[in-house]
């Protein structure tokens, strides 16, 4: 430890964010360029060093928590840095992304505030890459086997990069023209700047990792045959099938599903169109979702300049601390002001409409979307509580329900069934959840092929699908090899903390 009482003598200090108003005319990250570093020092000195380090067990990566602040309170960012890329191919994206269930385990958090960790691990992770100490790794010699990753978000990613620095020639084949899944197309760039996933895929070129974009494995390029010519096979599709809607008026005009409203966005930063085909701008916009897609849809609908944002929430607020069924070390649902609501206004001018079960979309005379129906949801099975139903105008509607497993065209989905694409080329066995089967070595459907991410896990946190890119990358190397090296933090039925 640096300094034995500064958990107890420095307060928390969390990274600084710009202006709000400043915020809204750019689509910048929202964080002060650089406020990390003076700060991490003084913040990584407040870990106790405690022992019995939960952060640990709370992170599906097992990142070293304790390790690297003590190597930050001590200035040494070289071997800080060790520590963290030990753990985690890529905690740029993690120090930006996750939800930090680190710091609700964090044994400071018990009855103070906690660790900074997610601040601490951002500013290793940027100064790591400014400063040389995350370069390039080569394998020394390759091993002659090919390995084929469907795929390109993080599990995807995680599982290429492991592998190619095993020595295994590896391709990932993406579907979209460009690479990085949701982190390019589903994230909005306030959160994470492209720049930042360009680099790491630069990276992962002098590597070896070879890209093929634009191509559906299953529908472009057959999955069987794919196999055939690969020693073994990742599926790491994602979980993109959208939940959907099914109330009167679901079909009109103005209502989206929100990640093609936010892929359109994100095609307006990247070039694509001058402005997106489905903008908000002059717009009353009702986002219908509580999660963080909802959240990156009303931060994107605030910098098109909407007239109004409403976001609709099924669930009750949550309290605003812990309640007795979330005890420490589990991540608890509380009520939160994300960097978007914080821009609506934060909490004087809530956005959100908790309890709001949408019952149905109203048209116009034009025929399109002019208002929604919603009513008060009852605690227990959230159904629409009869006599309070009101309407609110809205001639944009965005659905923000999450994701069901794997779907787009070639991935075999029908509905909740399967075709000829790539699931049935594979062999692949759909659970009950629209998730992949696999079993214990993420193993499923022909012999070398493997399931990683959200395809088999169903939607989770960025962490968790980098674990499992790691994790199945450590099976895939023992099934050509006989043994393998390669770290393998989780196992399929592994799961967050609870009681």
């Amino acid at each position: 430890m640096a300094d034995r009482m500064a958990f107890f003598t420095t307060p928390r200090h969390p990274r600084e964010r710009r202006d709000p108003q400043e915020r809204l005319g750019d689509w910048r990250e929202v964080y002060r360029e650089g406020a990390t570093l003076p700060v991490a020092g003084d913040q990584a000195a407040r870990c106790m060093d405690c022992g019995l380090p939960f952060c640990h067990h709370a992170c599906p990566l097992g990142n070293l928590v304790p390790d690297w602040n003590t190597l930050v309170a001590h200035d040494d960012w070289r071997a800080a840095a060790a520590r963290l890329l030990a753990t985690n191919n890529f905690p740029e994206f993690t120090g930006r992304l996750c939800p930090a269930p680190c710091e609700s385990a964090c044994v400071l958090a018990i009855d103070a505030e906690a660790v900074t960790i997610k601040n601490i691990e951002l500013a290793i992770a940027d100064r790591a890459l400014e400063s040389g100490y995350d370069l390039p790794q080569p394998p020394e010699r390759l091993t002659g086997l090919r390995v084929a990753v469907v795929g390109s978000g993080p599990a995807g990613l995680a599982a290429a990069q492991q592998l190619t620095r095993a020595g295994h020639t590896t391709t990932v084949y993406e579907r979209a023209d460009r690479i990085g899944g949701l982190l390019r197309y589903g994230i909005p760039a306030f959160r994470l700047e492209k720049h930042r996933l360009d680099r790491r895929i630069d990276q992962m070129r002098a590597e070896g990792t070879v890209f093929r974009t634009g191509v559906a494995v299953g529908h472009d390029l057959p999955a069987d045959e794919l196999r055939a010519r690969s020693d073994a096979l990742v599926v790491a599709v994602g979980a993109t099938r959208c939940r959907d809607l099914p109330v009167p008026g679901r079909e009109l005009a103005g209502v989206h599903q929100a990640i093609s409203y936010l892929t359109l966005a994100n095609r307006v930063d990247e070039g694509d169109y001058p402005v997106s085909p489905v903008s908000a701008e002059g717009r009353h916009v009702v986002i219908v979702g509580g999660g963080d897609t909802a959240a990156d849809c009303l931060g994107t609908a605030l910098r098109q300049r909407a007239a109004t944002v409403t976001q609709f929430d099924i669930n009750p607020r949550p309290p605003g601390r812990r309640a007795s069924g979330q005890p420490w070390p589990v991540h608890p649902k509380v009520y939160r002001v994300t960097t978007s609501h914080e821009e609506a206004g934060g909490p004087a001018a809530e956005p959100r409409v908790f309890a709001a079960a949408t019952v149905g979309f109203e048209a116009g005379p034009d025929g399109r979307l002019a208002a929604v129906r919603f009513a008060e949801a009852r605690r227990g099975d959230r159904s629409p509580r009869p006599g309070t139903e009101r309407t609110l105008p809205a001639d944009l509607a965005l659905l923000a329900l999450g994701f069901a497993g794997p779907g787009f065209p070639g991935a075999g989905f029908s509905g909740p069934g399967r075709d000829g694409g790539l699931v049935g080329q594979l062999g692949l066995a759909v659970g009950p959840r629209g998730t992949l089967v696999r079993d214990e070595e993420f193993a499923g459907g022909a012999d070398g092929v493997f399931v990683a991410g959200d395809a088999g896990r169903g939607q989770s946190l960025i962490v968790w699908a980098i674990a499992e890119g790691r994790a199945v990358a450590a099976a895939v190397d023992r099934h050509l090899r006989g043994r393998t090296e390669l770290p393998a933090p989780v196992s399929p039925s592994d799961g967050p903390l609870t009681v």
